[in-house]
């Protein structure tokens, strides 16, 4: 049905005024008076897509960031008009839109406000660049917060900041720097436990004000391009996350040597060196499952070479690191070393693949091979080239991972560390200068990068790790938050860029544990081993200049202390591993913040310290010097804590104690928690069975684990397992229910379950709903556990 009705404007003192508009399936459009044009997009019962036209003409409709497969279609949509406003009602909510200025407020369905404009859209022209600057304010309601933004190395809370959006190369930057590798131009908003998110999809630079410059308004705003946002409604923040990430997409899952702990620096070389960190891991048994090569390994910092003298035999040395359980990961980085006699770079000079200036000549800035040109990855044939690049590196010599560095992209020696502003790009044929192209640069050679290691890597999995990026980047790349310092400050700032960043839906991230710049104390090492463990990224990288960062470079203490936590991931690796499934299929983040795993408790909106790991054990890393202990906030619900089985009932501040080989770790009760023994790397051992942790609970809880292959495809043809374990404790009983789903069948045949907190002695035991012997499922009364079949059904003990 399509109506197109005539409105009256209030004269000039309204010049936005509504003059028509129409509605047509799931489009709602608005003309004003002086040709504004706003265009309301009902894309799901909880989201609308916004755009706004200067001069009633819109641009081409294109994004990076959108997953071209994403979720959309609504169950409700009714479009009404009275005397002062256009109506626009979902199954979820209520968008009015003002006649007299085309102002825009978001209600829930009972008429409680949920997001107003204030002056609502308006622009600037830029005289030095052509088009407009676009801007958009809104009122911020009472005791609203916001969260979000990606890396931004702030407090989590944003309320009062004021940031800005243009990806770069910040070397030892510090607590507040407002720009870094990353442009993620998303943001949840909560007041009154109602929760929204808007994603502000325009790659020029952007800039966000939570009521910093007036305390009741917010505003974001772009130096170019078109106001397009998205507003999504929760009203719960799991909802606003998982529907930005349905929009922007998700990545595939990754294989899991990738979670397991890696080892980097700037630089290992030559090959000696490299079998020298290698075989130590091996020797003292601390686990590891893949060591990286940076820039050193190539002949003169050119891309996709080998300095022979340094690595004589690259292919060997790849696949003897292999047998030894190490999968090697390479750099790249997009600066191409001007040489006629390298091949890559004649090949794309001839090809014309190089960005160039305004006035034709090429882009040419220094890096580490000295001058270089830079191709353009946003020419959908120069992503095609590139990835083709891989096939010797990863095809030929067996390089498991790549990581894209530099590529915000960086260059030395130049006012602002980029390229200048009059750099054009190919854009998917959407021409542009560097101003619109700069934020997805990035992005783009990772996607370049993820299609080729895909490509020579199947059937196995990639694994790729950048930079740079841009919402939506994470459907092909993990990321890190890059180049931080070894103070006890950034330790702070790695746990806090990691909530935020997995609450902006990039949920494959960690940081250099340890600090890239400057030397840590075998202290400030250890306890950012202990935080780093938990985090979905889990890398150790400094740049040498200050010192070792291998863990027994410290002493033994060290040593002794940062191997636990170590072989502690990789007990929990299929706990992380099921998380990543839930975060790959429902958009779930694998670190939940205090406010996303319980939004109506107010404290949690404050609290930044600890944060949920996967959906059921807490976490509070230790981030000052020469503490027995801390406080910390423990969320509602009651809480095993981790080393001693005490039970603790949240909704408080309490301290804990945490001496050097402790940090607080806390079990969600009614848990079940799976555990693999502890491995040198990923699938070392043929493991024959696993231990389920079970967590008693009066009352109800689920847990997953879900299974596979632990690399390749073959879980999309419904090659895997998934099991809910559903645990119901009384009094003097606990039942533990199996329901599985998939056709894989895990390689061991039994299940080790150890009890934690009945409160009971176990006296009787009904397995399949008959009574058996106790001892005939091993049971040991003293360590609580016992022996069944992976297969089993429903297991009841009665004290």
């Amino acid at each position: 049905m399509i109506t197109n009705t005539e409105l009256e404007y209030k004269g000039d003192l309204y010049p936005t005024a509504l003059i028509s508009f129409e509605h047509d399936q799931d489009t709602i459009s608005f003309i004003t008076k002086n040709g504004v044009r706003l265009m309301i997009q009902v894309l799901r019962d909880n989201m609308l897509r916004l755009r706004y036209a200067t001069s009633g003409i819109f641009e081409d409709d294109f994004s990076y960031a959108v997953d071209k497969d994403h979720p959309h279609g609504f169950n409700q949509l009714k479009v009404e008009e009275n005397e002062t406003h256009v109506i626009i009602t979902t199954e979820k909510f209520i968008c009015k839109v003002a006649r007299d200025d085309i102002r825009v407020g978001m209600y829930d369905l009972n008429g409680k406000p949920i997001l107003e404009d204030e002056q609502g859209f308006h622009w600037e022209e830029s005289f030095e660049f052509g088009g407009n600057f676009v801007k958009m304010s809104k009122t911020s309601r009472d005791q609203e917060n916001f969260f979000g933004l990606g890396d931004k190395p702030t407090n989590f809370n944003l309320k009062g900041k004021r940031l800005s959006m243009w990806n770069t190369d910040q070397y030892a930057y510090g607590k507040d720097t407002n720009e870094l590798y990353k442009a993620v131009p998303f943001y949840m908003g909560l007041h009154n436990n109602m929760s929204y998110g808007i994603f502000f999809d325009n790659t020029f630079k952007t800039h966000f004000d939570f009521c910093h410059e007036r305390r009741n308004v917010t505003s974001f705003w772009a130096d170019g391009g078109e106001m397009n946002y998205y507003f999504i409604y929760g009203p719960e923040m799991n909802d606003v996350l998982t529907t930005y990430t349905d929009l922007t997409g998700k990545p595939e899952l990754p294989p899991m040597w990738a979670l397991g702990f890696h080892q980097c620096k700037w630089s290992y070389y030559p090959e000696s060196k490299v079998k020298e960190i290698t075989s130590k891991f091996r020797e003292l048994n601390f686990p590891c499952d893949a060591i990286y090569l940076d820039i050193d390994y190539m002949d003169g910092f050119r891309c996709f070479t080998w300095n022979k003298e340094y690595f004589p035999d690259p292919k060997r040395m790849v696949s003897e690191l292999e047998e030894d359980g190490f999968k090697t990961v390479a750099i790249i980085d997009p600066g191409i070393k001007i040489d006629l006699s390298y091949d890559i770079f004649k090949e794309a000079l001839e090809k014309n693949y190089f960005c160039r200036r305004a006035d034709g000549p090429y882009m040419q800035g220094k890096v580490w091979p000295g001058e270089c040109y830079f191709p353009d990855f946003t020419n959908p044939e120069v992503r095609e080239w590139w990835s083709g690049l891989y096939r010797e590196l990863i095809g030929d010599i067996g390089v498991k991972g790549v990581w894209n560095d530099m590529n915000e992209p960086a260059v030395m020696e130049v006012p602002g560390k980029t390229f200048p502003l009059d750099v054009r790009h190919d854009y998917d044929g959407h021409r542009c200068s560097h101003r619109k192209a700069h934020n997805i640069y990035g992005m783009q050679m990772a996607r370049a990068t993820y299609e080729g290691v895909k490509k020579y890597n199947f059937p196995k999995r990639p694994f790729i790790i950048t930079r740079a990026n841009y919402s939506g980047g994470q459907r092909y790349t993990s990321t890190w938050t890059g180049d931080n310092i070894a103070t006890w400050e950034h330790l702070w700032l790695a746990n806090v860029q990691i909530q935020r960043l997995c609450l902006s839906g990039m949920s494959f991230a960690g940081s250099d544990i340890g600090g890239f710049a400057e030397q840590p104390s075998g202290e400030l090492y250890t306890r950012w081993i202990q935080l780093g463990v938990f985090h979905p990224f889990c890398r150790v990288h400094s740049s040498g200049d200050h010192g070792e960062q291998e863990p027994w470079f410290f002493g033994e203490e060290v040593l002794d202390i940062t191997r636990k936590y170590v072989e502690l991931r990789y007990q929990l690796l299929p706990y992380l591993y099921t998380a990543f499934y839930q975060y790959v299929q429902e958009g779930m983040p694998i670190l939940k913040p205090l406010v996303y795993f319980d939004q109506q408790d107010v404290q949690t909106h404050y609290r930044s310290d600890e944060f949920i790991f996967g959906n059921q054990i807490l976490v509070c890393p230790v981030q000052e010097p020469n503490v027995q202990g801390r406080r910390m906030y423990i969320p509602r619900g009651k809480w095993y804590n981790f080393w001693n089985d005490k039970l603790i009932t949240g909704g408080k501040e309490m301290y804990v104690d945490a001496p050097l080989e402790t940090i607080p770790i806390f079990i969600k009760e009614g848990a079940v928690i799976p555990k693999y023994p502890v491995q040198q790397y990923v699938d070392q051992l043929d493991i024959e069975e696993l231990t389920l942790d079970v967590y008693y609970k009066l009352g109800k809880e689920n847990s997953d684990l879900y299974e596979d292959a632990h690399d390749g495809y073959e879980y999309r043809q419904n090659i895997y397992s998934l099991r809910t374990f559903k645990l119901t404790g009384k009094e003097d009983e606990i039942i533990l229910q199996q329901h599985k789903s998939g056709k894989y069948s895990a390689p061991y045949s039994t299940l080790k379950l150890k009890f934690h907190g009945l409160p009971f002695d176990i006296k009787r035991v009904f397995f399949e709903n008959e009574e058996v012997p106790l001892e005939k499922l091993q049971f040991n009364a003293e360590e609580k556990t016992m022996i069944v079949d992976k297969e089993f059904g429903e297991l009841h003990l009665v004290g």
